[in-house]
């Protein structure tokens, strides 16, 4: 998929609720993200159409290519964060900054905020 914030947004909502409840519901995607119910129904049509979940009528699933795409994005969330944290950034302004920013950088510039947060000591 192209990268689209909405839509690798809402990925990481449904992988993150995913890990907190057994089934993820549209409503609980609504709040977390803060935006209507009709908003969510169509990310999850685009969605399904590219694979990256299924549902049941009920309840929404990460397919194997879903999770490992939104496992990727909030990978680059918290690679993010903690680098801007190891930076002098607030805990609040560096997980809003992340947000924004893991879905414009190159993957060089990922590599090397990941490389700095894994190895520094």
């Amino acid at each position: 998929m192209k990268s689209n914030k909405s839509l690798e947004d809402y990925l990481e909502c449904i992988l993150l609720l995913s890990r907190e409840n057994e089934f993820v519901h549209r409503v609980d995607v609504a709040r977390k993200v803060g935006v209507s119910q009709p908003a969510v129904q169509k990310a999850v049509k685009i969605l399904q159409s590219e694979n990256y979940i299924d549902c049941d009528g009920l309840h929404i699933y990460l397919t194997p290519q879903g999770r490992r795409y939104a496992e990727e994005v909030y990978e680059r969330h918290c690679i993010m964060r903690r680098f801007l944290i190891a930076h002098g950034v607030n805990a609040a302004d560096a997980d809003s900054d992340a947000c924004e920013m893991e879905h414009i950088i190159s993957d060089a510039t990922f590599l090397m905020m990941k490389n700095y947060v894994e190895n520094k000591k």
